[in-house]
């Protein structure tokens, strides 16, 4: 059996920086430190930085006083800012600085007068986080019949921002039925829009052409994974979200001779080794990575952990 892996796949920038900020912060202050919520949508990097001693929880209420306090990728309201201050709890914002970004076009466009749309999923913690940080009312959408739906005027003046875990592609036919339906529009640049979701989705279309099945690894709560599985669907190659080797079916590869890996931007290259580990022991396998986009953005960790 042939396996491709796809290339980008696994860590994006924003989830390194995430998984970074709780490990230092447990070096530099000591166990426990607290999390608001995953700090990535994965189990296994949950349950890795809990054995170091991070605890996460869902409100801030459950935080004692005066403990380190770390605010997920996925980035929160203000409200629970300012409960924080609130509190005088010490705060690391892990929020993905490209997360950061969307909150503050949001901000500049309500400053303009102008009515925000979000393309987005309603209940995601990013879209949550996104509602609660732009003042004033907010539409989401999540298709072409939401827009249509939509009870603003058509000469309202309106913006629309996007959940990261969208790509150009997922967005193309809403935003051009935004434009289509509102005479004053304005948004982002596309190149605003996330890397490595783009990245990731692009390399799963030029896997698909060339593999029986797809495997993605990822959690089932993370957006830009289940993102990956439609894709290869809606292609028309059997498509498959696993968490790590061990829900591997093989009878997914009944008369499969080759197999194509990728993983979502929250989950860590040793789980995409898991699953080919999961398939060698099935058979012989040949393992080859596909040509494809080298990532090489960073992000800045808070001041206070780069301090000397």
């Amino acid at each position: 059996m042939e396996i491709y892996l796809a290339q980008p796949r696994g860590f994006c920038a924003g989830v390194v920086r995430a998984i970074e900020i709780v490990e230092r912060a447990l070096e530099r202050y000591g166990a426990p430190v607290y999390v608001r919520h995953e700090i990535v949508h994965n189990k296994h990097v949950v349950e890795t930085l809990k054995a170091k001693g991070a605890v996460f929880v869902e409100e801030l209420s459950e935080v004692p006083d005066g403990a380190m306090t770390v605010f997920s990728a996925h980035g929160v309201a203000r409200s629970v800012e300012e409960e924080a201050e609130a509190r005088g709890l010490p705060v690391l914002d892990a929020t993905c600085p490209l997360v950061t970004k969307v909150h503050n076009q949001g901000k500049r466009y309500v400053a303009k007068g102008r009515t925000v749309i979000l393309i987005g999923h309603a209940g995601h913690p990013e879209v949550d986080g996104t509602l609660g940080q732009v003042p004033g009312p907010i539409h989401i959408v999540q298709s072409i019949a939401d827009v249509a739906a939509l009870t603003v005027p058509m000469d309202e003046p309106v913006a629309y921002i996007t959940q990261t875990t969208l790509s150009v592609d997922d967005t193309r036919d809403i935003i051009s039925a935004l434009h289509a339906r509102f005479s004053d529009i304005q948004g982002p640049d596309t190149r605003d829009i996330c890397y490595a979701t783009q990245n990731r989705q692009s390399a799963v279309r030029d896997l698909s052409r060339l593999v029986d099945v797809i495997l993605v690894v990822g959690a089932a709560n993370s957006s830009n994974s289940n993102r990956l599985r439609e894709i290869g669907t809606e292609i028309g190659v059997a498509s498959y979200l696993i968490a790590d080797g061990s829900e591997l079916n093989p009878e997914w590869l009944r008369g499969a001779r080759t197999v194509g890996i990728t993983a979502g931007a929250s989950a860590p290259e040793v789980l995409v080794d898991d699953v080919i580990e999961t398939l060698r022991r099935i058979g012989p396998v040949s393992v080859s990575v596909l040509p494809g986009l080298e990532e090489t953005i960073e992000f800045r960790l808070p001041a206070e952990l780069t301090a000397v």
